[in-house]
């Protein structure tokens, strides 16, 4: 039994799961009516995520969020200008290392939004600025309906335009659950927070169900078949290479412009990262019947970052500060309790 206590001690639960879920995805990939109900899942999954977070912050705190200029400006630089220019720094591996079409996906990859649901959860897990991540999140998603088209058109050569449906749909999957529970938090709050464990649940739940989701519609597509295994392992090593690079950059980057920890934490998770569920649709209108193999490099770089991040995540969820943060969230909630 000791031998089994040790071993988890270095191996995270959490990742196995993640592991796990890629695993199954890979052998019994969701299709038809499958493949709706894992999507209405997700969908649902990421709803509930944020009508939880609105119940649980302070309408002071949703506020300070997305007051939080200079923080929203990091992530979105990040995000829309240090990843490209290590997109387009990543053409000199082409074609000794890459494929011209694995390198369009991996510049493809490079001009896609930050995620919004799992860096929240994370940022969350490690008790960041849960606030300040759901907005700039949010902030990303909406500007790269516009801004994610027109890279592509001008660095790859793609079609594609704004979509005031896809800022619709942002709208209601994200802001209006949030909205919503913010409207009833005058009720449900204390209970929310009090019941972090719920919180938490559905932090790790909603990105295994978009896991899940995600790599059966990319099984389905056959992507994993069109490119060679010592390909694949280029891309695996060229994508390792890139996630280090920025989530170095955000972490440094961050503390040379003086933000605190909490804030830190939320760059680091909303700066180094991409969206799969915004970049996917994004790829089916700009490649068309190219699409399938577009995507790969970003399928590839979403498990490698919610691994890493993962990991990330838990760790700084035990340092000394994040305890501190935890003892003040206690004795907050005790006293407007």
């Amino acid at each position: 039994m000791s031998a089994v206590r040790r071993l988890a001690r270095f191996i995270d639960p959490y990742i196995v799961l993640l592991l796990g879920t890629v695993g199954i995805a890979a052998l019994l990939p969701a299709s038809g009516p499958a493949a709706d109900a894992a999507d209405g899942a997700a969908t649902g999954f990421i709803g509930l995520l944020f009508f939880l977070y609105g119940a649980r912050l302070s309408t002071q705190e949703a506020v300070d969020g997305l007051r939080h200029w200079r923080l929203h400006l990091t992530i979105i630089g990040c995000t829309f200008l240090l990843f490209p220019l290590f997109g387009l720094a990543a053409r000199g591996l082409v074609p000794w290392l890459l494929p011209h079409d694995l390198y369009e996906g991996l510049l493809f990859l490079c001009l896609v939004p930050s995620t919004v649901q799992s860096s929240i959860a994370f940022t969350s897990i490690a008790r960041g600025n849960v606030a300040a991540a759901i907005a700039a999140g949010s902030f990303s998603s909406i500007i790269g309906v516009l801004v994610t088209p027109l890279l592509a058109a001008t660095l790859i050569g793609a079609s594609g335009g704004f979509s005031a449906d896809a800022l619709l749909g942002i709208a209601l999957q994200l802001l209006l659950p949030f909205v919503l529970g913010q409207l009833l938090r005058r009720w449900i709050g204390g209970f929310v927070r009090r019941h972090r464990a719920v919180l938490s649940l559905v932090d790790r739940g909603s990105i295994l169900v978009v896991v899940y989701a995600a790599f059966s519609e990319g099984m389905n597509a056959g992507v994993w078949h069109e490119v060679s295994w010592p390909r694949l392992l280029a891309l695996l090593g060229v994508e390792a290479v890139l996630l280090t690079c920025m989530l170095t950059l955000t972490r440094w980057g961050s503390r040379r412009l003086g933000f605190g920890r909490g804030d830190r934490i939320a760059i680091v998770f909303a700066g180094s990262k991409k969206s799969l569920a915004a970049g996917l649709p994004m790829a089916s209108v700009i490649f068309g019947a190219h699409a399938a193999l577009a995507v790969l490099p970003l399928m590839v770089f979403h498990q490698m970052q919610l691994i890493v991040c993962a990991v990330l995540a838990r760790r700084w969820s035990r340092d000394p500060e994040a305890r501190e943060a935890a003892a003040r969230e206690t004795a907050d909630d005790a006293a407007s309790g």
